[in-house]
């Protein structure tokens, strides 16, 4: 038996190990437009299409995305740190969509038009684990853009990652 609990500031230090993509998630509906920057989504399976999201519960939108019922998925290119931090940021909603520009697809959640790809979906459970919402959600949509430069965050920093011109040595 394991007699030593973890602490939470060693699991975050060790989780910073842990290179993610930056999304920017976003809901619209009854409650309005909100978003906020994410790096916890991940894929749960191809048959139906379904994403996982995790949300603060404290975060100031956890409330709408629970209303709205949908949210979009924004995986964000090499360009796009900004965003990222207005995301991130004590930014009023309002404020944080006069960055970037923004579409629609199927659910009305908003999808920023150069983003890597976004996803479109439904929340179709929630489940709390200790500070978090886990949201499962049935991908009902994808758009695709050109953009071939990720940006990830790895070591409480943001780095890139992409496609490399290849050289052709003569």
């Amino acid at each position: 038996m394991i007699k030593d609990r973890i602490e939470a500031t060693d699991f975050r230090n060790a989780m910073s190990s842990l290179t993610t993509a930056v999304n920017v998630v976003t809901t619209k509906g009854t409650s309005g437009v909100h978003g906020f920057t994410a790096s916890a989504v991940c894929s749960v399976t191809d048959t139906p299409p379904t994403l996982l999201v995790c949300m603060n519960q404290s975060a100031r939108s956890h409330a709408h995305f629970i209303e709205n019922k949908t949210l979009s998925v924004n995986v964000l290119g090499a360009q796009h740190e900004p965003i990222s931090n207005a995301f991130a940021s004590k930014l009023s909603s309002e404020e944080r969509f006069k960055h970037g520009s923004w579409t629609e697809l199927a659910t009305g959640a908003p999808v920023l038009e150069d983003a890597l790809v976004s996803f479109d979906c439904e929340i179709e459970q929630i489940q709390e684990v200790g500070t978090h919402s886990i949201f499962m959600c049935r991908v009902v949509a994808i758009k695709h853009s050109q953009q071939d430069e990720s940006l990830v965050y790895f070591n409480r920093a943001y780095s890139r990652v992409g496609q490399v011109a290849q050289i052709e040595i003569a």
